[in-house]
């Protein structure tokens, strides 16, 4: 592998000089865009550097001089430009208060990658050395983003994260026009706009926490009433989760209420977030008890498919895996596991499959459901 050289990047700490910048883009240009971002100790991620390039031009942009989101809207967000990105999900989430339905057109790497028989979930670095037969130094991978001055290691690293997106951009957008999978992909990078630019909390926490499946609908409804407390608390406060409650935690408290602010505080030693104001906001919520209405707004939480679910799920993931290899697709980009564990178990056809999914595995999968 033959050692990447490092182009020179505009260092832009202006509005006037990033509009300047962008310019001299056509309306429905190929942009490459990365960030880097922190996400230690808050709840929303604190976007530190955005990488732009395009036709050997590179822009270091510094949101924390000025504010961008005025400047780069037009072009990402309204016009016809395609934003070239590499497993964008974290950075349109860092991007999300600046553009807040993501670019208007959103063309994935890693995805793409993912559709051409790639592989699932390929590291930029790995596609990289792969089409381009480079080999890309990753030793800032954990830097502190938002120093000021950024060393010229981090300077080159993170020009170096778009230096490339245009020759792997271009190679996988001819090969998913050979295999014909350009609108799957299309379709796949609208979904994960959808949902990494969603700001709102998920209204149905408790899903996500299988080990509570088999509890009476009384502790699941609480089991959400914290959870969904936590969750406005964090991004109230803008710290991390399990700053304010960690998991274990939450399960047991949803089990086992405390008693008094006193057994509230014991138990909750150790959460950096919770300070007073928020263990009594908290026990305040614990004390107030379970109505009818709490328990009908919360969905079940599906367990672990048993008897015959579970021979159910494993002649759906044949299934799967037979029409995978006739797709020429991973299978857990075609329909991962535990989508399959969701729809065996609650018998809800689950919305990851809408789409160009559903006409291909529906009737295949919709027929093994057990009776």
């Amino acid at each position: 592998m033959q050692l990447p050289p490092t182009p020179a990047a505009d260092w832009i700490t202006s509005r006037d000089a990033l509009e300047q910048w962008l310019t001299a883009l056509p309306a429905d240009a190929a942009l490459d865009l990365d960030t880097e971002f922190m996400r230690r100790n808050t709840f929303y991620p604190q976007l530190a550097l955005l990488q732009l390039g395009w036709h050997e031009r590179y822009a270091l942009v510094d949101p924390l001089a000025f504010e961008i989101g005025d400047a780069l809207r037009p072009l990402l967000g309204q016009s016809d430009a395609i934003t070239v990105m590499h497993s964008a999900s974290e950075d349109l989430e860092a991007l999300a208060p600046l553009l807040p339905g993501g670019p208007r057109q959103l063309f994935d790497t890693q995805i793409a990658a993912a559709f051409v028989g790639m592989g699932l979930g390929i590291s930029y670095r790995a596609l990289v050395a792969e089409l381009v037969g480079t080999e890309l130094d990753k030793g800032e991978t954990r830097s502190d983003w938002m120093q000021r001055p950024l060393t010229d290691s981090q300077r080159a690293y993170a020009t170096l994260d778009v230096v490339y997106l245009k020759p792997v951009h271009e190679q996988l957008t001819e090969r998913l026009i050979q295999r014909d999978r350009t609108a799957w992909h299309a379709e796949d990078c609208e979904r994960l706009k959808r949902r990494s630019c969603f700001r709102e909390g998920d209204p149905q926490p408790q899903e996500g926490f299988r080990g509570a499946a088999d509890w009476q609908p009384a502790q699941q409804a609480r089991l959400r009433r914290i959870l969904l407390w936590r969750d406005r608390a964090a991004r109230q406060l803008d710290k991390p989760r399990p700053w304010l409650l960690e998991d274990a935690l939450v399960m047991n408290l949803a089990q086992q209420p405390p008693l008094s602010a006193s057994d509230l505080e014991q138990r909750s030693r150790g959460q950096r977030a919770l300070r007073s104001p928020q263990r009594a906001e908290l026990l305040d919520l614990l004390a107030t008890p379970i109505t009818d209405d709490d328990i009908a707004a919360t969905t079940a939480i599906p367990g672990m498919p048993q008897g015959d679910a579970k021979k159910a799920l494993a002649a759906m993931k044949d299934q799967v895996d037979a029409l995978a290899i006739e797709l020429d697709l991973p299978p857990g980009l075609l329909c991962p596991r535990k989508v399959l564990e969701e729809y065996v178990v609650t018998q809800r056809w689950p919305e990851f499959l809408e789409g160009w999914r559903r006409e291909p595995l529906h009737g295949r999968l919709n027929r093994l459901l057990p009776g």
